[in-house]
């Protein structure tokens, strides 16, 4: 399971929690059976371990929460995207290495 700097996302805490974050939030959109997922989950730990207090990393299960993928047109999983002062500022397909996302949030944090 995620590591207890990776927040779990939901419709319920979507608002306050993503587009209402004073910081840049990485979110990985996933889901159980996705295999890339699965590969890019103890990255998204570590980052969220490395990079406290600097960003907001957590996770957004598709299966769980559709009206909010479908908001944001994630059609393939892993989707990580980036969210600043509530907008969606960066989004990346597919499975990417840790320092590919390093740089990614590094440009909005």
């Amino acid at each position: 399971m995620a590591g207890e700097n990776v927040k779990t996302f939901t419709a319920a805490n979507w608002n306050e929690e993503v587009l209402g974050s004073d910081k840049a939030v990485l979110v990985d959109f996933w889901a159980a059976w996705c295999g890339p997922c699965r590969m890019v989950a103890p990255i998204i730990e570590e980052l969220a371990n490395e990079m406290a207090g600097k960003v907001v990393i957590g996770k957004l299960n598709v299966d769980e929460e559709p009206a909010i993928s479908g908001q944001y047109q994630v059609m393939s999983i892993p989707t990580l995207a980036v969210f600043k002062n509530g907008q969606l500022v960066d989004k990346s397909v597919g499975f990417r290495g840790k320092a590919d996302l390093v740089k990614m949030i590094e440009k909005h944090a």
